[in-house]
């Protein structure tokens, strides 16, 4: 866990006393929280972080397939967010303004990394949880969704960002659009270029029945 103290020290980004968590006890919007961030209150920032953490992780170690290094960027990703909290100004949702973030810091990290092997690619899928904290938890729900991790692993990065954020995080190819800082065609077209790849892995392995 990042703490916020230690983005203060590490970037030297605010030189406010830390406050005590303000919000804490109840659920308030994004942009009451950045709010009270504004205000001083930088402890509150760890409520952005909470609840964004997981989604942010499971994204960047779709495209990265090495979880040493998605830490590593998650963390990034959190130390820039928290830098330019100040230039979020609020044309769009948080969560779009910060999953931009996430892939383009992401993408500078894949720069010049080897495509893993798809041995590799496999044993991602059994440590990626892609359930909701509402999910189904039974044996064979768990199952499924640890096969349909290794075969997102198996996509390309951008491939793996776009079938996470549509069908996982439930961003609409608009919102998409604007974090991969593309059109809505190319979204629509790499959707459909996603669905036909998994479509022929499933087939390739004969995981149909289990992915019922």
């Amino acid at each position: 866990m990042i703490k916020t103290n230690n983005l203060e020290n590490k970037n030297s980004v605010s030189e406010t006393p830390q406050r005590t968590r303000t919000l804490s006890g109840r659920k308030p919007d994004d942009l009451e929280v950045i709010r009270s961030v504004r205000e001083g209150n930088t402890s509150d920032f760890s409520i952005l972080m909470d609840r964004y953490k997981n989604k942010a992780f499971s994204l960047i170690l779709r495209m990265l397939k090495n979880r040493m290094d998605a830490e590593e960027v998650l963390q990034d990703c959190f130390v820039k967010a928290w830098k330019n909290l100040d230039s979020f100004k609020g044309d769009s949702q948080f969560a779009t303004w910060f999953y931009r973030i996430v892939y383009n810091t992401t993408l500078t990290k894949l720069t010049g990394k080897k495509r893993e092997t798809e041995k590799e690619m496999l044993s991602i899928g059994e440590d990626v949880d892609i359930r909701d904290e509402h999910a189904d938890t039974s044996a064979a729900t768990l199952e499924r969704n640890r096969l349909l991790g290794a075969l997102i692993a198996m996509l390309t990065p951008n491939q793996a960002a776009v079938v996470n954020l549509f069908y996982l995080d439930g961003l609409s190819c608009e919102e998409i659009a604007g974090i991969l800082d593309t059109n809505v065609g190319n979204v629509k077209t790499l959707l459909h270029r996603s669905r036909a790849t998994l479509k022929n892995l499933i087939q390739k392995k004969n995981l149909h029945e289990e992915l019922r």
